[in-house]
């Protein structure tokens, strides 16, 4: 358990370090209270978890959470030539995407009871943390993976046959839409028939 969090600390220590947005705030505050960022960073650490246990904002803190940090470092991975980073965040949008679906329905439910936030924070928290048993590769090893080798077949074919009937209609869609187009543009308005010329009989008929 020391380990983990020497791991996190770590990880935290390295980010205040490197140069992007948020360190360049904390910079400025820093210069301007004297407060190290260090500290800065754990007490707004300590009024999110308030902010989570009261229940103000929660959802937004839990969606920030989830999402901004890990599109960071996600970007960063694409950045890097390595790519075992690469791995590690694709596993977590995968894990977070299957959360995200599932939290859609259950959320009206899970949100009355007490602490969900806070759960939900630190599910996320544990998906994303530095470790090689995080949430992410411990659910995408033991759930994920199994189900879709073991469906894999199934999902193909299904994906397969939606991909085939959506481009059937997308064809016959555009082919009425031009033959529409078509038949309007080359059959006009009918033609008035013309008048015919009075004859010469009545022309020249004369009075009685």
């Amino acid at each position: 358990m020391f380990a983990i969090f020497t791991k996190i600390k770590d990880r935290v220590e390295a980010f205040l370090n490197e140069k992007n947005i948020v360190t360049d705030c904390l910079n400025k505050i820093e210069e301007k209270t004297g407060i190290k960022k260090r500290y800065l960073a754990y007490g707004a650490a300590g009024v999110t978890g308030a902010f989570l246990l009261l229940g103000y904002g929660a959802s937004l803190i839990c969606n920030l959470i989830g999402f901004v940090y890990p599109a960071y470092f996600s970007i960063k991975a694409i950045e890097s030539p390595g790519k075992e980073d690469d791995t590690q965040w694709l596993t977590y949008w995968v894990i977070y995407g299957f959360f995200s679906v599932g939290e859609f329905f259950s959320d009206i439910f899970l949100h009355w009871f007490p602490f969900y936030y806070v759960c939900k924070c630190l599910f996320l928290l544990w998906c994303m943390a530095p470790v090689s048993w995080n949430g992410s590769q411990v659910l995408y090893r033991h759930v994920v993976r199994p189900f879709f080798l073991k469906h894999e077949a199934a999902v193909d074919g299904m994906v397969s046959n939606i991909s085939v009937k959506a481009m059937s209609a997308a064809e016959n869609v555009t082919r009425e839409v031009l033959h529409t187009l078509v038949r309007n543009r080359t059959v006009g308005p009918a033609e008035s028939e013309p008048r015919s010329l009075p004859s010469s009989a009545h022309m020249y008929r004369r009075p009685k």
